[in-house]
C-alpha cells in the first residue's frame, strides 16, 4: 500500500512551521536551537527535499514509512497542532492542482451548480492524497478513510485531526463551505474505519 508523497511532506512542513521561532528568523540557523527542535533539524530539511522531489515526479511513498513518521510526531506534546497544520497544508497544496479555470468557475457559479463539481473534485483529491472517499449523505459530506496513517500514532484521535483539518480547509477553498467537521467514526475506537462529516447545504 502506498500514499502520495505530498502527505508525508505535509507532516514535515507542518513540524518545521510549528518549530520555527516566532520572534527571530535568524534563530533558525543557531545550531543549539536546531538540535532542540525537530522541525529545524538537518534530517527534516533533507526529508523535505526528498519528498518535494517525489511530489514533483508524482511518486508515491510506502504506507508504513508514513505511519512511522506519524507515530514519531504523535509523541510530541503539540501533536494535534502539528497534525492540524499538516492537514491545512495538504489541502492548500492539493487545491493548487485544480485547474485555475475550474477554481474560478466554482466561485462564480450558483451553489446548486458549483457544489456537484466541488464534490467530484473533493473526491478526486481524497482518493489521491488521503486514500479516502468523499460522498454526499443527505445534507452532509462524509470523508471516509479506511486506513489512516495516523491510526497507530501515540496521539491516535489527535492524529485524526489531520484529516478533519484537511477536509475543512479543502471545502473552504473549493466553495467557501468551511463549517464544522465532526469525527463521527474512528478506527481507534474500534469502528473499523474513520469518517468525518461536514455540513453541505
Amino acid at each position: 500500500m502506498t500514499v502520495d508523497a505530498l502527505l508525508p511532506l505535509s507532516f514535515l512542513k507542518a513540524v518545521r512551521s510549528v518549530d520555527a521561532p516566532d520572534d527571530d528568523p535568524d534563530a533558525e540557523f543557531v545550531p543549539e536551537l536546531r538540535n532542540k527542535r525537530l522541525g529545524l533539524s538537518e534530517t527534516v530539511y533533507l526529508q523535505i527535499q526528498r519528498y518535494s522531489e517525489a511530489v514533483k515526479r508524482n511518486q508515491r511513498t510506502v504506507h508504513d514509512e508514513v505511519v512511522a513518521l506519524a507515530t514519531l510526531l504523535g509523541r510530541r506534546p503539540d501533536a494535534e497542532e502539528v497534525f492540524r497544520e499538516a492537514g491545512r497544508f495538504l489541502a492548500r497544496e492539493a487545491y493548487q492542482t485544480v485547474p485555475s479555470s475550474l477554481r474560478r468557475l466554482l466561485h462564480a457559479l450558483p451553489a446548486f451548480l458549483a457544489r456537484p463539481l466541488a464534490l467530484r473534485r473533493a473526491n478526486k483529491i481524497a482518493a489521491r492524497y488521503l486514500n479516502g472517499v468523499v460522498r454526499r449523505v443527505g445534507t452532509h459530506l462524509v470523508l471516509e478513510v479506511p486506513a489512516p496513517v495516523t491510526l497507530d500514532s501515540v496521539a491516535r484521535e489527535k492524529g485524526c485531526s489531520f484529516y478533519e483539518a484537511c477536509l475543512r480547509e479543502l471545502l473552504t477553498l473549493l466553495v467557501n463551505a468551511g463549517g464544522g467537521v465532526d469525527h463521527v467514526r474512528c478506527s481507534a475506537r474500534g469502528d473499523g474505519t474513520c469518517e468525518w462529516r461536514a455540513e453541505w447545504r
